[in-house]
């Protein structure tokens, strides 16, 4: 039963970090367009916010991966750790979509500010 466990780490956790590190390569990779329009002609600005978000999907997403490390293996055969890697692989995947989501809405959020920032007139003193 401890060798399937160990296994089963050792399978969980390369895939819990690869997961992380992909979606957030492609989500941060694209989003600096957005940091872009938003921080417009501050393009230093731009990158070090997108810096910033990109070390917190980081910590957010690899902390939630270990805090659910834990796998109980109630079977202790090889159906039972399949189950048991689908079922946090799957939560985790899921995890991460909604989070994936959360930054896009947020950086969608951002534009949007800033756009009608762009188009509100000054006061007029």
């Amino acid at each position: 039963m401890e060798n399937l466990t160990v296994i089963a780490y050792a399978i969980y956790l390369p895939i819990a970090v690869g997961l992380t590190y992909y979606v957030a390569f492609v989500l941060f990779k694209n989003s600096i367009v957005y940091m872009n329009d938003i921080f417009e002609g501050r393009p230093d600005v731009a990158k070090a916010t997108n810096n910033l978000f990109r070390i917190g999907f980081y910590l957010l997403n690899l902390g939630f991966a270990l805090y659910i490390l834990e796998i109980y293996l109630h079977k202790a055969t090889v159906q039972g750790l399949i189950e048991q890697l689908s079922y946090k692989i799957g939560g985790f995947s899921i995890y991460l979509g909604v989070m994936l989501f959360l930054n896009m809405f947020l950086f969608f959020r951002g534009k949007r500010i800033a756009k009608q920032r762009k188009t509100v007139p000054p006061p007029i003193q």
